[in-house]
């Protein structure tokens, strides 16, 4: 019999399946926290929750630019074969993008979950972006872009129809920046990010554009890092209200946060459970389940409803949990 994956995931579901927070750190001390704790919860939750991005782009000091990347390679090279570790490198008009791209993609191209591209504001920045993968032999790998001014979000279509890209950012701080004063800096806030109409207009065309081609749409951060309840507030608005399916940390504190505020309920859990079993002991034909008709297009919604559980290591029946037996892709 077919898994569940194979019938359901078709042209208007996502291809690409990623942990729903990703996890950024600049420093060396903070990166090798942060590897250490995602290694604990991998051990943990018996799957890898969430991604680290170690950054060279705000990481690196000026002038010191090789010698940072240097050592986020030596550092991404120690992660284990079940951890999933990325690369922020230095935007493509940037002059040490090729360094950057040569050295951390040539190194580590058979390591890394993928390769971060900041400030991308056109397809042709995507396109020398492969480019330089290719040249350093590390084609294969997926990029993510950082969409970060007006510019970008136009281009955000043709940008997330490129099939090197896997996932959409959007960076709020540049953003806001970016309007010379035209936004206030309570935008930027837990809570100004989703009153302000152009930010909210920039956060929507870019999941609508990444729904649009299968790749995940990525929220940006929180800055307020010591306020659990800001930034469980912040991931309820930007998946239930924007369409996001993926989320930036930058503290270690902010990570549980981020994969409660995403996990199902229980309840959600256990319905989409029995949904999917049901549809599996008809073949897919439709059902009636608690007095509502469910199909292939509701099965498609219930199946994701339990990969998001996987993923963000939720309890999952027996049953259920045998459709999960080998670790994340």
């Amino acid at each position: 019999m077919k898994h569940p994956r194979e019938v359901l995931l078709g042209a208007q579901a996502a291809t690409a399946f990623l942990p729903v927070c990703d996890h950024y750190s600049g420093v060396e001390a903070r990166m090798r926290k942060s590897l250490q704790l995602q290694a604990e919860m991998i051990d943990e939750f018996g799957a890898c929750v969430f991604d680290v991005t170690l950054d060279c782009e705000d990481g690196a000091p000026v002038g010191g630019e090789d010698d940072h990347a240097a050592m986020v390679v030596s550092l991404a090279a120690l992660a284990s074969d079940k951890a999933r570790v990325a690369v922020r490198v230095h935007a493509v008009d940037h002059p040490a993008f090729e360094s950057d791209m040569s050295v951390v993609a040539g190194k580590l191209a058979h390591q890394l979950s993928h390769i971060m591209i900041p400030k991308v504001e056109s397809i042709d920045d995507v396109i020398r972006a492969e480019q330089a993968l290719r040249a350093a032999s590390a084609g294969h790998l997926p990029l993510h872009v950082l969409i970060e001014s007006p510019l970008a979000v136009r281009n955000a279509f043709d940008i997330a129809a490129h099939p090197r890209v896997q996932s959409l950012s959007f960076g709020l701080m540049d953003f806001v920046s970016s309007h010379g004063g035209a936004i206030p800096a309570d935008a930027m806030s837990s809570q100004g990010q989703f009153a302000h109409p152009l930010v909210v207009r920039a956060k929507l065309e870019i999941a609508s554009a990444c729904h649009a081609y299968g790749k995940v749409p990525s929220h940006c951060v929180v800055t307020e890092f010591n306020d659990a309840s800001a930034m469980t507030l912040a991931v309820q608005r930007a998946s239930r209200e924007l369409g996001y399916t993926r989320m930036w940390s930058i503290h270690p504190n902010q990570i549980r946060s981020i994969l409660a505020a995403f996990s199902p309920s229980e309840a959600e859990i256990e319905d989409a459970s029995k949904i999917i079993a049901a549809g599996v002991r008809v073949d897919w034909a439709p059902i009636s389940f608690d007095g509502k008709l469910h199909d292939r297009a509701s099965y498609r919604y219930f199946w994701q409803v339990l990969e998001r559980a996987h993923r963000t290591g939720s309890a999952l029946p027996a049953d259920t949990q045998t459709y999960f037996t080998h670790a994340l892709a």
